[in-house]
């Protein structure tokens, strides 16, 4: 074999091993809209909000609509290999008097094994509700919000809990700002049920609209989150809250080319205290970034996408030990019908899927991804499938 001959087989060599590294197997666990015609979807259609892992490998999360001929959404479970179970619908008759349109919320657990998660519609005055599911499936409305009310209205986002049991949200609109139609709130519920609203927004310098951004707990009961911006003619921020209810905007998002606006998803945390998150517009590219924001409030952006390796983020990132991030691109891809990511380190972005849609992949991941045991990641999409109402998806390095 001639020199030349045997560094292009070294090259080739590296280059297949470096494909390698980066391949994924993706399969699809479970298709929505299976059971019943497509008008009913007695299992449930168009998951939206992030999906949550047991220690048996067992996923949990809701979905928008379906469940019955009612059609009010649902909570399910869909174990590792691919059987799924409704463990509530929602009532959409009437405007769901237990809830209605789980939009965003996705689900959470507690140490007895309860669900906790929110509607953006439904319950006694039909403007959201929050809600607890045992594991026996027995459904308990723990709050109901009312339209254009000082305790907030619509929570579109899911809830987080603390050490102590108490549960904390935001509403997407109501508060005392906007003469009693309100920019939003954050909230708190205790493991009594007594609602406090720790904070409500003005649409001034703390913008408005915490869209489908769940909130993250930090050291000392801080809560951080973001605001889209969209209602007040904002372009987002990154904000701080004390739990006295003291607000700290970390950072404000501008219209310009580098820097990214509108971040509809939440954050995660990291050990320094710094802030990762997505921005659905704004970047290089105009198609959505990924950036941190530090304890002081400096914000970098680490990724700006381009399309081709995905568009406008609407969901949260995870990062595992190394550091790594990984995530889901609502638009974007090889079939512009969105992808999963991974970002590492030091800033290099790869595409580990590229969803193809109906019928034998998803579309539009409105959800993030979770991080399972062996680096496998979930997610779910909210359309695709075999009749394009969305499914559960695994992603194996």
């Amino acid at each position: 074999m001639t020199y030349g001959a045997v560094i292009l087989a070294v090259l080739s060599a590296l280059l297949l091993a470096a494909r390698s590294a980066h391949a994924q197997t993706e399969s699809v666990l479970y298709t929505f809209c299976s059971i019943g015609a497509p008008q009913y979807c007695y299992d449930g259609a168009q998951p939206t909000g992030n999906l949550v892992l047991d220690s048996h490998g067992n996923l949990y999360g809701t979905t928008t609509w379906g469940g019955s001929e009612v059609a009010g959404g649902t909570v399910f479970k869909v174990t590792p290999s691919g059987t799924e179970t409704v463990l509530h619908g929602f009532d959409g008759a009437g405007g769901g008097p237990d809830g209605y349109n789980p939009y965003f919320a996705g689900v959470v657990f507690d140490k007895a094994g309860n669900l906790y998660g929110a509607t953006d519609l439904g319950g006694a005055d039909r403007a959201g509700t929050v809600f607890e599911l045992s594991p026996t499936g027995t459904e308990t409305v723990l709050h109901t919000f009312a339209y254009n009310d000082a305790g907030g209205t619509g929570p579109l986002a899911g809830v987080i809990l603390d050490k102590a049991g108490n549960i904390y949200g935001t509403t997407a609109t109501g508060g005392t700002g906007n003469n009693g139609y309100g920019y939003g709130t954050v909230f708190k519920i205790t493991p009594t049920g007594t609602y406090t609203v720790l904070y409500s927004f003005t649409g001034g310098t703390d913008s408005c609209f915490p869209q489908n951004a769940a909130l993250v707990l930090g050291k000392k009961g801080f809560l951080y989150g973001t605001t889209s911006g969209e209602s007040c003619s904002s372009f987002g921020t990154v904000f701080k809250l004390s739990p006295a209810g003291t607000m700290t905007v970390l950072h404000t998002f501008v219209n310009d080319r580098a820097d990214g606006l509108d971040p509809k998803a939440g954050l995660v945390l990291d050990k320094a205290g710094n802030l990762y998150g997505t921005t659905y517009f704004g970047g290089a590219n105009a198609s959505g970034t990924v950036f941190m924001v530090t304890p002081s409030g400096t914000e970098t952006v680490l990724h700006s996408f381009t399309g081709s390796d995905g568009a406008n983020p609407q969901a949260s990132v995870v990062r595992d030990v190394a550091g790594n991030i990984y995530g889901t691109t609502y638009y974007g891809g090889a079939h512009s019908l969105g992808t999963v990511f991974k970002l590492t380190p030091t800033g290099t972005e790869t595409v580990l899927h590229s969803f193809a849609g109906y019928p034998a992949d998803g579309a539009y991941p409105l959800t993030g991804v979770v991080l399972g045991k062996k680096g496998i990641l979930y997610g779910a999409t909210y359309g695709g499938g075999g009749v394009h109402y969305g499914m559960v998806f695994k992603l194996v390095p």
